[in-house]
């Protein structure tokens, strides 16, 4: 099982991608909607990407004020 470090790591590298950010702007305690430049409606589709990749459901209750990368890692851990 993937722990939260390597779980934060992937969730750091696929948003870069996906965004097309320098995967080294993006920091896990940075907040995610300034780092990566988006809006409330992109972060849903990142969010939609996460749980198909790691093959998790997120219910929105426990997304609900999470906007930095450690917090978002932790919550797709506990559902591993």
């Amino acid at each position: 099982m993937p722990t939260t470090d390597n779980t934060l790591d992937e969730i750091l590298s696929l948003a870069a991608v996906h965004f097309k950010v320098p995967r080294e702007k993006l920091t896990p305690d940075g907040d995610f909607f300034k780092a990566l430049g988006i809006d409330s409606l992109q972060a849903l589709d990142l969010l939609t990407r996460l749980e198909h990749h790691f093959r998790i459901e997120l219910p929105d209750y426990e997304l609900q004020g999470v906007t930095d990368f450690r917090t978002l890692a932790q919550r797709i851990q506990a559902r591993l």
